[in-house]
């Protein structure tokens, strides 16, 4: 849904340092792995030393949902990467001084700073699979009959993922696993919806480094041409979602029907252009190519020969 992408993009255009952090990299303090403190480091790094911009930037913390308290954890056990990163966090995101050691970086002073976490924007996001069930039931209790084993009555009406992660309360993310004090740090619960049809393919084709124009310079280089129908980016987007991956499934699905023809492309020669059809797509045919008209290209260059020999004759007034 492109979480990552969104909270960046907001970042530049606010002018601020922005890091986004994976949470599952994440540990308690004293054991292997990150300390969350190492997030503040990033950030200043990226703010270039500057503490007063690093003030004011924005910590993106993706894959938060894999923080969640295992309901098969004993609880005599200490969960290093789950609660305890939750715990060790809130100081962060409640807004405190925080000591950082810049560790290999030379600073007048010393090499520790504090940092003021007060005016950080922080935002967590995962894709906390399972959530719209516990939304369910809390919006659809089950309706039982007489008696304490009767089966419960299931409902006709199935809300979409969507309609019920629009519902999603605070109670249902401490149900899913994330604690009372974390989820109250973030008092905003904003939903995204999955790219559809329409979005993935604005994604293959408009963007500046949209993937279709990467490859169609890399065929550039044979001086070659590479077209897509109209009906191949559909089914392209088709594909992503079928494989519920999304933008980051658009190159792999690519790549895998234009691999063959980049390999074999530059050890032919008369091949003016490559054209992908839904049935390539689909690998139903291989993908076509077209001749250069050779009788088009012999016009032309007679043409420019013609040109460059009257140019001489016309520069001395003849």
């Amino acid at each position: 849904t492109g979480k990552t992408l969104l909270a960046s993009t907001l970042a530049k255009i606010v002018g601020v340092p922005f890091v986004g952090a994976d949470a599952t990299t994440l540990t308690q303090a004293g054991y292997v792995g990150d300390d969350v403190e190492h997030i503040l480091v990033r950030l200043l790094e990226v703010a270039e030393g500057n503490v007063g911009r690093a003030e004011w930037g924005i910590v993106y913390l993706d894959e938060v949902d894999k923080l969640a308290r295992s309901p098969e954890m004993a609880t005599h056990t200490r969960d290093i990467s789950g609660e305890g990163v939750q715990q060790a966090l809130l100081r962060l995101v409640e807004g405190s001084q925080v000591k950082v050691s810049m560790k290999g970086k030379k600073r007048e002073g010393g090499d520790e700073v504090i940092i003021d976490t007060r005016n950080i924007l922080f935002i967590a996001g995962g894709a906390f699979p399972g959530l719209e069930k516990h939304v369910a039931r809390r919006l659809m209790p089950a309706k039982t009959g007489i008696g304490f084993h009767a089966s419960p009555v299931d409902t006709e009406i199935k809300p979409e993922l969507e309609d019920l992660l629009n519902e999603t309360q605070p109670g249902d993310l401490r149900v899913f696993g994330l604690i009372p004090e974390f989820i109250g740090r973030f008092p905003v619960l904003a939903p995204l919806e999955p790219l559809d049809e329409a979005a993935l393919i604005q994604i293959l084709t408009e963007p500046k480094n949209a993937l279709v124009r990467q490859y169609q310079k890399l065929f550039a280089y044979e001086n070659v041409n590479l077209e897509f129908t109209e009906e191949a980016l559909k089914r392209v987007a088709q594909k992503a979602i079928e494989r519920d991956t999304g933008a980051r499934g658009l190159r792999s699905i690519l790549e895998q029907v234009l691999r063959k023809p980049m390999f074999e492309i530059p050890s032919l020669s008369g091949i003016e252009s490559c054209i992908v059809d839904e049935e390539v797509i689909d690998g139903k045919s291989e993908v076509k190519t077209t001749p250069v008209d050779l009788k088009n290209l012999v016009e032309s260059a007679a043409v420019s020969e013609a040109e460059e020999q009257a140019a001489p004759m016309q520069a001395s007034g003849v």
